[in-house]
């Protein structure tokens, strides 16, 4: 048995693109949160571009697990 390096870096890298996007996503949620509560009058598109970040990082988080549990998608 041999390790296949070629799809042990490819899984290495979809690992950290993935990362990366999920920490992404979520730090720019919790920025754009927090610059529509610095707005005195609203900030109904700030407010509105971080609940899609959330929902985003969150659709991405789902996507992961349905990925890992053979139960979902056998």
């Amino acid at each position: 048995m041999s390790i296949k390096w070629a799809e042990l870096a490819v899984v290495a890298l979809a690992t950290v693109v993935g990362s990366g996007v999920v920490v992404l996503l979520y730090s720019l949620g919790v920025r754009l949160s927090a610059a529509a509560g610095d707005r005195p009058q609203g900030g109904g598109l700030p407010r509105a571009a971080a609940v899609v970040c959330f929902a985003l990082c969150g659709a991405a988080v789902l996507f992961g697990i349905y990925l890992i549990i053979p139960y979902f998608h056998s």
